[in-house]
C-alpha cells in the first residue's frame, strides 16, 4: 500500500519590513561560510578526483575494508547544497558517486552498484552521500530506482533476511547476501595489527590467549582469526540496525509501506531482545534467532559490539539511527526506547574523572572535544563489557541523546541531556577549534545557546568552522602524497566541506548519525524563485529557540539591490505542521532618516500574527530587510516523504 502525499505548495506570504541597519555579525560569517566552502569544494575535487568523478588511487584493495572510505570524502556536499550550497553542488555530488561507484566495482568492493558485503557500521558511513542525493533530488529517477533496490536487498524473502528468526543472516551482508566470516587480513590476528591494539582482543574466552601479546605467536594468531571467522562472523548483530535507513529512504519516496513494516518489523524484534535481557540491548544473535548462540550465552561479543571493538559508540550509534527511523515512520515517542535503552544501561554505571588519566581507547578524539579542560574531573560512561563487567570510561558521546531529543523534544529526552550538563566538569559554552571524522562534538555550546545562555555562540561557531576550512585548504595545498601509497583515510581527512555549523543555526539540527542516520532537519528552506532547496544568495538564517510546539527562527537578506523570496518548510521530509507565525514587523517608517542627519534613527519592531495550517510559509525578503519568525508547529501531523520544489 502507497500513502498519497500531497504536492508542494508555498503557504501564505509573509513580508520582512524590518530595515537590516547594521548586518548582524553571525548573518555575515553565515555567508562568508557558504563562499568559503564553494571555493573549497571545488578545490578539493580539481586536487583529488578524475575527470568521471572517481578519488585518484593507485593502491591496491583490501578483500572487505575500504569502500566507505572512498565514499565519506563527499559524505556531506548533499546536505551543503539542501543548505544553500552552489547551484551545480548537487550535480556534482552525483558525479561522484556515479564515478566512485564505478572504481569500486572495478575494485571488487561493489556488485551492482552495492556493497558485496561488509559491516553496517562502515556501510551506514557509505551511504551518507547516497541518502543525501536522495533528499535533495528525490525527482531523480535513477536515484529512486537504486534507492528501491537497494532496500529489497532485506526485505522478507531476500537472501539477507531469516524472516523466520527476525535475524539479517551475518554481520557482513549486502548485494551479494550473507558474507559470512571476516575480512582475509584477519585470518591470522597478530600483534602486526597495530591500529587494532587499543581495542584489546576480540575474544576473550580463547585458552592460551589472555593478553594481547600472546598473539605475537602465529599458532594464537591463527586460532583467533579462526575463531572470530566462526564465532563474530555469523549470525545477526546490533549494528545491523543500521541497515533500516535504506528501508526508511525508500519509503520516503512514495510511502510503500513494505519499507516501513520491514523496518519497523527488524527494530520491534532487536527491541524485544532487549527487554527480555534486562533492558540491555544485546549485540548478538546466532543463526537459529538465540541471543548468545555463537558466544556461550553472551549478550556480549558480536561484531561492533559491547565486547569489541566499539561498544557504546558502534551499538548506540546503531540504536539511535533505528530509533529516529522508528519515530519518523510512526510519530510515537515510544518507539525512541530502542536508542534510549543503551544510553541508560550506561549512564546508570557512570564514575568522574579526568580524560587525561583514565584509559580509554579512543582519547583523541576526547582530548580534542574537551581541550585545557581535559584534565578536570567529568562524567564518564564505560562504552564497552565483557566478562569482567563494564570498561573503557569515555565521556558521554552526546550526539546520541542529541539526537533523541531533536526527535522527540520530549520531557524525558531533555531531562536526560540536562543530567548530562549537571554531571560534567567542563564548560559547555565553550566552542574548541577541532573537526572530527563525524564533523560532530559542538553539541555542547550548541544547547547551551538554545536555552539563552550561550548568546555568542553562533559568531563563535562559524569563525571556527571558517578556521577549519582554512586549515583543510592549507593540508591540501601542502599535500604531496603520492596517489599510489596514500592510505584510504587521506580523503576524509581533508574534504573541507563543513556542515556541523550550518545545520546548527540554519535549520536547528544536529548533525546528521555518522554511522547512516538520515538528516530529520527542524527546518528546510527552499528558494522560490530558484526552484531548488536551499536558502537564496544573499539570505541568512538563524535559530535561536526550540521547544516543544515551536521554533523560532531569523532570516535577514544581506543583499543590496534584490528581493529573495524563500520558503521555509516545518520538517525536512514536510512531516509537520506550521499553525501559525508570530513575525516581526517594522514599527514605523522612519527608516532611513533624513539624508542631512549623520545616523539613521532607531529602528522600531512591533509584531503580526499571521496562520498557516500547512508546512510551509513563503517569506519575502527585500534587500537590507530582516524578519523574525515564531512558528507555532504541531509535530508529526503529515505523512514524511522526501520533498521537492
Amino acid at each position: 500500500m502507497r500513502t498519497v502525499r500531497p504536492g508542494p505548495a508555498s503557504g501564505p506570504t509573509v513580508h520582512a519590513t524590518v530595515p537590516l541597519g547594521e548586518p548582524p555579525a553571525w548573518a555575515v560569517l553565515e555567508r562568508r561560510l557558504f563562499d568559503t566552502l564553494d571555493e573549497a569544494w571545488r578545490a578539493f575535487a580539481a586536487r583529488y578526483c578524475g575527470p568521471d568523478g572517481r578519488l585518484i588511487y593507485h593502491g591496491t584493495a583490501a578483500d572487505r575494508d575500504g569502500a566507505d572510505d572512498f565514499y565519506e570524502a563527499f559524505f556531506n556536499w548533499p546536505a551543503l547544497y539542501q543548505l544553500g550550497g552552489a547551484d551545480d553542488l548537487l550535480d556534482q555530488s552525483k558525479h561522484h558517486w556515479e564515478g566512485v561507484t564505478a572504481q569500486l566495482t572495478e575494485l571488487g568492493y561493489l556488485v551492482d552498484e552495492f556493497e558485496r558485503g561488509y559491516d553496517w557500521f562502515h556501510q551506514g558511513e557509505s551511504l551518507l552521500l547516497f541518502y543525501g542525493i536522495c533528499a535533495a533530488d528525490p525527482r531523480d529517477e535513477r536515484f529512486r530506482e537504486r534507492a528501491h533496490r537497494f532496500a529489497d536487498l532485506y526485505l522478507p524473502g531476500s537472501a539477507n533476511y531469516d524472516a523466520e528468526h527476525d535475524i539479517i543472516r551475518a554481520p557482513h551482508n549486502g548485494a551479494g547476501g550473507p558474507r559470512y566470516g571476516l575480512q582475509w587480513e584477519w585470518a591470522s590476528y597478530h600483534t602486526d595489527l597495530v591500529s587494532m591494539r587499543p581495542y584489546g582482543l576480540p575474544l576473550r574466552d580463547l585458552p592460551g590467549i589472555t593478553e594481547w601479546d600472546d598473539l605475537a605467536d602465529p599458532h594464537n594468531a591463527a586460532r583467533m582469526g579462526a575463531a572470530m571467522s566462526e564465532r563474530i562472523g555469523r549470525g545477526d548483530v546490533a549494528v545491523n540496525l543500521a541497515a533500516t535507513s535504506l528501508a526508511v529512504n525508500a519509503w520516503l519516496y512514495d510511502g510503500d509501506d513494505r519499507y516501513r513494516d520491514w523496518a519497523l518489523r527488524y527494530i520491534d524484534a532487536w527491541q524485544r531482545r532487549a527487554e527480555a535481557n534486562n533492558g540491555i540491548l544485546p549485540d548478538n544473535v546466532g543463526p537459529s534467532g538465540i541471543v548468545g548462540e555463537l558466544h556461550g550465552g553472551r549478550w556480549y561479543g558480536g561484531n561492533y559490539g559491547w565486547q569489541w571493538p566499539h561498544g557504546l559508540y558502534s551499538v548506540g550509534a546503531a540504536a539511535a539511527i533505528a530509533a529516529v527511523n522508528a519515530h519518523l515512520l510512526t510519530g510515537d515517542d515510544d518507539a525512541l526506547a530502542i536508542g534510549r535503552d543503551p544510553l541508560e544501561t550506561v549512564y546508570g554505571h557512570a564514575i568522574k574523572a579526568a580524560v587525561t588519566e583514565t584509559e580509554m581507547s579512543i582519547s583523541d578524539r576526547w582530548l580534542a572535544e574537551l581541550g585545557d579542560e581535559a584534565g578536570k574531573p567529568t562524567m564518564l560512561v564505560p562504552n564497552r563489557h565483557d566478562d569482567r563487567g563494564w570498561f573503557d570510561f569515555q565521556p558521554p558521546q552526546l550526539g546520541l541523546p542529541v539526537w533523541l531529543w531533536h526527535a522527540s523534544l520530549g520531557r524525558g529526552d531533555a531531562a536526560r541531556i540536562d543530567r548530562l550538563r549537571a554531571a560534567s566538569g567542563y564548560d559547555w559554552a565553550t566552542v574548541r577549534p577541532f573537526r572530527n571524522k563525524e564533523e560532530a562534538g559542538h553539541e555542547a555550546p550548541w544547547l547551551e545557546f538554545l536555552r539563552g545562555a550561550n548568546p555568542g555562540f553562533p559568531e563563535a561557531m562559524l569563525t571556527t568552522a571558517l578556521g577549519q576550512v582554512r586549515r583543510r585548504m592549507a593540508l591540501i595545498e601542502a599535500d604531496d602524497a603520492d596517489p599510489a601509497a596514500i592510505h584510504v583515510h587521506h580523503w576524509q581527512r581533508l574534504n573541507p566541506v563543513l556542515t556541523e555549523a550550518l545545520l546548527q543555526l540554519v535549520t536547528g539540527t544536529p548533525q546528521v548519525l555518522y554511522n547512516g542516520g538520515l538528516l530529520a532537519a527542524r527546518l528546510a528552506y527552499f528558494d522560490a524563485d530558484r526552484h531548488r532547496p536551499g536558502l537564496p544568495p544573499d539570505v541568512a538564517a538563524l535559530v535561536d529557540s526550540v521547544r516543544p510546539g515551536g521554533v523560532r527562527v531569523e532570516l535577514a537578506n544581506l543583499g543590496l539591490t534584490r528581493t529573495r523570496r524563500v520558503v521555509v518548510q516545518a520538517g525536512a521530509f514536510g512531516e509537520h505542521r506550521i499553525d501559525s507565525v508570530v513575525a516581526s514587523q517594522a514599527g514605523d517608517d522612519a527608516y532611513p532618516g533624513d539624508p542631512r542627519s549623520y545616523t539613521s534613527p532607531p529602528i522600531t519592531e512591533t509584531e503580526q500574527e499571521v496562520t498557516v495550517g500547512g508546512p510551509r510559509l513563503l517569506v519575502e525578503l527585500p534587500p537590507g530587510r530582516r524578519i523574525r519568525l515564531d512558528l507555532h508547529t504541531t509535530a508529526r501531523v503529515r505523512t514524511p516523504s522526501h520533498q521537492h520544489y
